[in-house]
Order: structure tokens, then C-alpha cells, then sequence
């Protein structure tokens, strides 16, 4: 089984989001983030699951609607780790209603799906 790293950066969003669903639903903040966390451990079995993104990255799409999030990682299978570098709620990621397309979110977390033009 694929060991599972969490960056420092991730803690900070797993506070972000706890303050953010007890601020509407003070009781269901535990319950997201442990749902967040068992989303996660789906990537020690199978961790090219994630949508891939630009170079080695990939990014795990967890729930939907008002509780979905984006969780960008990277998979070193030298080390047999996975990554997981942020988690963002998904309109924070950008997949707003008005902006479902990937590469938006892509964009907004700075992983770019598409290698940029070349000018020449």
C-alpha cells in the first residue's frame, strides 16, 4: 500500500475548513474533515486516481456540490508516497457552478493542466 504524506499547508486547510462549516453547521466540521481524510485513503491503493494535471501532479476530486473539494498531489512511486499538497474547497479551487471546466481549477491552484503556448 502506497504511504500517504500530508504538507504542512494541508493542516492550515483542514483548520480553514473546520471554521468554515462551523460557522453554518457547528456539528458536521468533524465529520467533513474526517470524509475529506477517507477520500484520501483511497490514494494508498490506487494513486493515479486523481484527474492528472500538469507534469507529475495529480488532483483528487472529494464530494460535490456545497461539499466538494480539490486535493492536488503528487505521486512518487520510487518512494511509494503520494503527496498531498493542499485541499481546497472546490469554489475556492474555482469549480464554482459558473466554472466546472478542470483546467479552471487547475489554473487556480497554480497546477497548469494544459503546458502553456510557445512564443517563438
Amino acid at each position: 500500500m502506497t504511504r500517504i504524506e500530508l504538507a504542512p499547508a494541508v493542516l492550515r486547510d483542514f483548520d480553514l475548513i473546520f471554521d468554515h462549516v462551523a460557522g453554518f453547521d457547528p456539528g458536521n466540521s468533524p465529520a467533513r474533515i474526517k470524509e475529506i481524510l477517507q477520500a484520501l485513503q483511497l490514494l494508498s491503493s490506487s494513486p493515479l486516481i486523481g484527474r492528472p494535471v500538469r507534469g507529475d501532479k495529480r488532483a483528487l476530486v472529494i464530494g460535490r456540490s456545497t461539499s466538494g473539494y480539490v486535493a492536488p498531489y503528487r505521486d512518487v512511486a520510487e518512494l511509494d508516497t503520494v503527496f498531498v499538497l493542499a485541499v481546497k474547497h472546490e469554489r475556492e479551487a474555482g469549480l464554482g457552478r459558473s466554472q466546472q471546466s478542470p483546467r479552471g481549477w487547475c489554473e487556480s491552484l497554480r497546477i497548469r493542466a494544459y503546458p502553456a503556448p510557445r512564443s517563438h
